[in-house]
């Protein structure tokens, strides 16, 4: 595994250099005619990337080689204000000219066991394998404050050994489900970017990186790719203590 860390000033510059990067990553599949195939992320940052993506790149990216996929989504409607598809419908993918049949969301609106068995076979179906498990060209995730990853939460680290492309995930605290990709397939993508930000995030971010033995508690320090690229795009803030 390579890894790489970058420290930006503000959050919006961290999203600036990451759609652009992304860009890059996508105009490169164009000049391979092969599709790209991305598992977003919800939450803040993620949000500022896609604004930027829609707002910036809608005209400069051959947006038809792009499959969007999403590492996690919370068990409601599409048009609820907590669907992590619907914050990036909103925010990209409505200003893009992208064919529908490119967008594979989860549909959270099903029963929970049936749409993650549903899904796991869509993603079969539409990305590479390796290792007989599916392989995203990337994976983007964001980092909780309690150290959860995807909806991977603490206590729950057998979401990183399970044989299932997806399973049904229950957030501690408000009891709600989720559906999440698990930890090998994470581990199985060709690159995977954590996207960080605020200084609430910082202390995790420190145990990570140093490997410190409160950071076996954090689901987000097993996100380590087997073939893959790690990269952690990180503001200051979130860099307050490394």
């Amino acid at each position: 595994m390579d890894s790489s860390v970058k420290i930006f000033p503000t959050p919006y510059i961290l999203a600036e250099k990451f759609a652009e990067e992304l860009s890059k990553m996508i105009k490169e599949s164009d000049k391979r005619k092969k599709p790209f195939t991305v598992a977003l992320s919800g939450g803040s940052t993620p949000e500022l990337l896609f604004s930027l993506l829609g707002d910036k790149y809608s005209n400069s990216v051959p947006w038809e080689f792009l499959h969007l996929f999403w590492g996690d989504e919370r068990c409601v409607p599409p048009d609820k204000s907590e669907s992590n598809f619907g914050m990036a419908k909103q925010k990209f993918i409505d200003k893009i000219d992208i064919p529908a049949s490119n967008i594979h969301r989860i549909k959270g609106e099903n029963d929970p066991q049936s749409e993650a068995d549903r899904y796991s076979s869509e993603i079969s179906g539409f990305t590479q394998q390796r290792g007989g498990l599916p392989s995203f060209d990337l994976i983007i995730l964001g980092l909780g404050e309690d150290g959860h990853t995807a909806s991977i939460f603490p206590g729950h680290l057998d979401l990183f050994s399970s044989h299932k492309i997806c399973e049904v995930a229950t957030h501690p605290v408000t009891k709600q489900k989720r559906i999440t990709l698990t930890g090998r397939v994470i581990n199985n993508s060709g690159v995977v970017a954590f996207l960080v930000t605020g200084i609430r995030k910082s202390e995790i971010i420190a145990g990570i990186m140093k490997k410190s033995p409160m950071a076996l508690n954090f689901p987000a320090s097993y996100v380590v790719p087997v073939f893959g690229i790690l990269k952690w795009f990180i503001d200051e803030e979130a860099a307050n203590r490394l």
